[in-house]
């Protein structure tokens, strides 16, 4: 964690240091302190550890379970014992009450995958979610889902997690063969954190010993005040909005998108598919100004052109009109022009989906849940995971929050290894970035970016886009990030080593690259 922050409370009552001891020791364990193998201290004191918290429930006894040793969990590493959480069970809506996961895309999904590989999920897990469905790829929503029927759209069950990254699809059968406890369509509304409760939408009270957070984001949406709610204004987070958006692109003739960043870019390549009158509006200069440079920015832009997209660059919205039927018709612009439009997709970015956990700790820098590099909340016994968690990023010695699915995959991979095995190393996450767009049947070329690493100093780019384009980012003489577009799995493959090596490069020997593979075979021949 940041200086600023400080790393999670540990403060308990005594109770939670001394009792797990009496366990031991009325249970003939060895002190922990005599065992040979830091894995036997580790193990014997996760054993104290769950008994205590089993214990806790059975008696009445306020106890929290024990605090983890530094860079562990307090989590049970044996089969013998089990946390039981059945007092009273008819106040609780959950069975499965050891573990629960708050949430329903990526993060979530590959939570669950992590605490079945370890052989903790069968009658120990419960995942509560606001979803209608079982955890699922979101970045399809934007990308193959929108794509029109004769054009073979993505469809449920066909990305359940965890086939994004070549796992096996966890369908809501496979939840159940698991032993995974499902609560759909009833988000989580309040949290008392002193007696490891949550309340749901529909009333539930469920019980919790270890709680990840993994809500993800929110759709920032435009005020009602200036027709953002319209029938017609489209936003895109969940399955749900993605069908009403499929709706309205049936029957529609002009779209309009806000926006110039991930949404913007994804949706107006699917809405090329329908061959449809598209527009995005954004008032920045260039597409997705917070990675591209003007000059990479300007190729795509003029291959968008080229398959009908229209941009209006360096404007704003101003208010959206509807017609006497009340749904949208007309979009203003601050410079007094306007555009017809019978759909309107908005997508100006998100917010994380903090929800009732601003109690659990928040950063002021970047929003989400403050964590340390294990996902630790400054709760005992709370974790977040995903787009919500604010978590050092070690590679450059500061605090984000990261909104990718690729991170959402392998955060809730590492915090579940954290909380469940003996794992203490911290988070070491490479950002990288990637999209996938025009890949609809009969589409004249697919578009296939990847970026690794940060995107700082100056700037070289090789390449010009047919077939291929690099980018390279290199800040006191290292290269610091990487994006190409169009590559071979091999190069593709080659990227993430080079950002987080950070060779030397020789700037004016890659400025002199007649070709991509070329200026990569340069930078690599630096590792």
């Amino acid at each position: 964690m940041s200086s600023s922050s400080g790393p999670p409370s540990t403060k308990s009552n005594p109770l939670q240091f001394s009792f797990p001891l009496l366990l031991l020791q009325s249970l003939q364990i060895p002190n922990p302190l005599f065992l040979v193998s830091q894995a036997t201290v580790l193990r014997s004191r996760r054993m104290a550890s769950t008994i205590a918290s089993s214990l806790s429930f059975k008696l009445g006894v306020p106890l929290r379970p024990h605090p983890p040793l530094p860079h562990t969990s307090a989590s049970l590493g044996f089969t013998t014992f089990r946390r039981n959480y059945a007092v009273s069970s008819s106040a609780f809506a959950n069975e499965n009450r050891e573990y629960v996961i708050v949430g329903g895309g990526n993060a979530a999904g590959y939570a669950a995958r992590t605490f079945v590989e370890n052989g903790m999920a069968d009658g120990r897990l419960a995942i509560v979610s606001k979803e209608a469905h079982a955890p699922y790829e979101r970045p399809a929503l934007t990308k193959a889902y929108l794509f029109p029927l004769h054009k073979k759209p993505a469809r449920l069950p066909g990305f359940h997690t965890c086939v994004g990254s070549g796992g096996e699809r966890q369908t809501p059968d496979w939840y159940k063969e698991k032993g995974i406890e499902m609560f759909y369509e009833d988000p989580v509304t309040n949290i008392d954190i002193e007696k490891q409760t949550l309340t749901t939408d529909s009333g539930k009270l469920l019980k919790y010993g270890s709680l990840i957070i993994a809500t993800g984001c929110t759709a920032s949406r435009l005020p009602e005040k200036i027709g953002g709610n319209l029938p017609g204004v489209h936003y895109i987070r969940d399955v749900a909005d993605a069908d009403a958006l499929i709706s309205s692109l049936e029957k529609a003739q002009k779209v309009v998108i806000v926006g110039g960043g991930y949404i913007g870019m994804e949706v107006a390549a699917a809405a090329t598919g329908w061959k449809l009158d598209t527009t995005i509006i954004f008032p920045e200069n260039h597409l997705m100004p917070r990675l591209f440079t003007p000059s990479l920015a300007r190729r795509y832009e003029e291959f968008y052109k080229e398959n009908g997209v229209k941009f209006l660059k360096g404007n704003s919205l101003k208010n959206i009109e509807a017609g006497s039927n009340g749904r949208v018709t007309r979009v203003k612009l601050e410079d007094g022009s306007s555009i017809e439009a019978d759909t309107v997709i908005v997508g100006i970015g998100a917010k994380p989906a903090v929800g009732p956990f601003e109690r659990v700790g928040l950063d002021s820098s970047v929003g989400g849940i403050q964590v340390d590099g294990l996902f630790r909340t400054s709760v005992p016994g709370i974790f977040a995971v995903g787009d919500v968690a604010a978590f050092p990023l070690k590679m450059y010695n500061r605090i984000a929050r990261v909104e990718h699915v690729d991170h959402a995959r392998r955060s809730a991979q590492h915090c579940i290894k954290a909380l469940l095995t003996a794992q203490t190393h911290t988070y070491d996450y490479l950002p990288s970035f990637y999209s996938r767009v025009f890949e609809y049947e009969g589409s004249p070329r697919k578009i296939w970016w990847q970026f690794y690493g940060d995107n700082v100093g100056e700037t070289v780019e090789v390449g010009n886009f047919d077939p291929k384009i690099a980018t390279f980012w290199i800040d006191s003489g290292k290269l610091k990030g990487v994006l190409v577009e169009s590559g071979s799995p091999e190069e593709f493959q080659l990227l993430p080593k080079l950002a987080r090596s950070q060779p030397i490069v020789d700037k004016a020997k890659l400025q002199n690259a007649s070709s991509v593979e070329e200026a990569l075979a340069i930078v690599g021949s630096s590792l």
